[in-house]
């Protein structure tokens, strides 16, 4: 049962990526999902290590490539800035993995305050703010096409669910996706 759990929630993590322009929707779950699909989706194999059931200590995933690992803290902050001390944080847990500055992701939704900008660029830190997240996402999205006008389709979560609607203005084409991202994915994958 378990095994079966994992395959759904993987399916979910693939489709966050095509389904997702409101990444301020998503739980703090599904947008550790959503940034270790984008890596995946630019080369890396990913490992999440932020949902085990523990303490993540830091360090939401784990990326590998050719021999090199980083790892990837991410905060899905949209309503305040990350701080230096955040940004020390995590270079504390670099260090205490062993490794050095250049080998660390910090992504946010939202931006980082001067003074962290600074501190990472000390480090070599590479940092990913809600806008160069939007445009790294959307340089691998793959689209759902609307019904009625075949444009791209974005993911609208309401208390009723998750649907679809189309990204043209007075276009009424939608897709009902069900109460769950699994069910979501279901009707998304059905041939």
């Amino acid at each position: 049962m378990g095994w079966l759990v994992v395959q759904i929630q993987a399916r979910d993590r693939r489709h966050l990526v095509e389904w997702t322009s409101e990444l301020r929707r998503l739980t703090a779950e599904e947008f550790e999902w959503l940034v270790g699909e984008l890596f995946r989706r630019e080369g890396w194999q990913v490992s999440e290590t932020g949902r085990q059931g523990g303490p993540d200590g830091n360090i939401d995933l784990e990326l590998t490539r050719d021999g090199g690992r980083k790892v990837v803290q991410c905060k899905r902050w949209d309503s305040w800035s990350v701080g230096v001390s955040e940004i020390r944080e995590f270079a504390g847990t670099l260090l205490r993995e062993g490794l050095r500055g250049d080998l660390g992701v910090f992504v946010t939704l939202s931006g980082f305050t001067p003074q962290a900008i600074t501190e990472a660029e000390a480090i070599g830190l590479a940092l990913v703010d809600g806008g160069a997240l939007y445009q790294r996402i959307e340089k691998v999205r793959r689209t759902e096409p609307c019904p009625i006008c075949q444009a791209p389709m974005e993911l609208g979560r309401s208390e009723h669910g998750w649907w679809l609607r189309c990204t043209v203005r007075g276009c009424r084409g939608k897709r009902d996706l069900g109460g769950d991202p699994g069910r979501a994915v279901e009707i998304l994958t059905a041939a």
